[in-house]
């Protein structure tokens, strides 16, 4: 492979991870440049308008051969206001009976925006059976891919991790908050996660762990209703009610978080030694 393949390739691999996955426009624009070039853009657009015929009548423009998934989500109905989107996911989500439910509920809900720009949603991984279940905020491009959470690097990560304390992705249950990638890896809203608040708790009480585990702020914070940052609240308990029982609660740094601060996964260490700990000492309701 050539050097100018090789840095190609590079430069693709670091814009996809930065989010910047989808083409918005056929022509390139040299935005350095000191005068952007507009005149492709606008024979682009003068292209794209209605013809008008002999009698002054517009004639509608042919449609796209293809659209993306912004065009897609702005041709779908208008989404309701996000407090009365809340309020459709809080009756919807306490209707799902089991986790097959809630999932299918997911695939046909569309209050939340992201449902529409997303590629899939990402549901969960792992054992629903398991006595621990692991949160984050949101999927980022591998997972909006693949649809199953931390799979990229940070999921690497979290497996090493795991397996540091004798789990792995059979005896451990993997979600995040909000079940859908926001477009180019921002953060979601309030607004969104509120919308999403309602089933990512449901589908703890289904799961009913024992020991949950948020990784990272975002879903400390959702989860456990506090606005302290991980970094003071990171390694102590609190308790959780699923809405059947009360149960251990813990956070500890995201993984993604630990890649670009190497120094702090001593600590993260410590809390997974506590997260060994505490399912060690504690018996699942199935074992009784």
């Amino acid at each position: 492979m050539s050097s100018y393949s090789r840095e190609a390739r590079d430069l693709l691999a670091f814009y996809i991870d930065a989010g910047a996955d989808a083409l918005i426009g056929e022509t390139p624009v040299d935005r350095m440049a000191e005068e952007p070039a507009a005149a492709p853009l606008a024979a682009e657009a003068a292209a794209k308008r209605p013809e008008v015929g002999a009698a002054g009548a517009a004639r509608p423009a042919s449609p796209p051969a293809s659209r993306d998934r912004g065009e897609r989500a702005s041709s779908q109905a208008p989404l309701p206001a996000p407090d009365i989107a809340a309020v459709e996911a809080r009756e919807a989500a306490k209707s799902a009976e089991t986790l097959d439910a809630l999932r299918a509920l997911l695939e046909g809900f569309t209050g939340c925006a992201l449902h529409a720009t997303a590629t899939r949603l990402v549901f969960a991984d792992g054992n629903p059976a398991a006595r621990v279940m692991f949160v984050g905020e949101a999927p980022g491009y591998e997972e909006d891919q693949s649809g199953k959470p931390f799979v990229g690097r940070s999921g690497q990560l979290l497996d090493r991790m795991l397996a540091a304390i004798g789990l792995d992705r059979t005896s451990a249950y993997i979600a995040n908050v909000v079940p859908w990638r926001p477009p180019g890896n921002r953060t979601p809203t309030p607004q969104e996660t509120a919308i999403c608040l309602p089933f990512i708790r449901r589908q703890i009480e289904l799961v009913n762990p024992d020991v949950l585990v948020c990784l990272g702020g975002p879903s400390m914070q959702t989860l456990l209703g506090t606005r302290d940052g991980i970094t003071r609240m990171r390694g102590r308990w609190f308790p959780y009610d699923t809405g059947t029982r009360e149960i251990r609660a813990i956070a500890t740094f995201h993984p993604a978080f630990l890649l670009r601060s190497p120094l702090q996964k001593r600590l993260a260490w410590r809390d997974f030694m506590a997260i060994k700990k505490a399912l060690a000492a504690s018996v699942s309701p199935s074992q009784t």
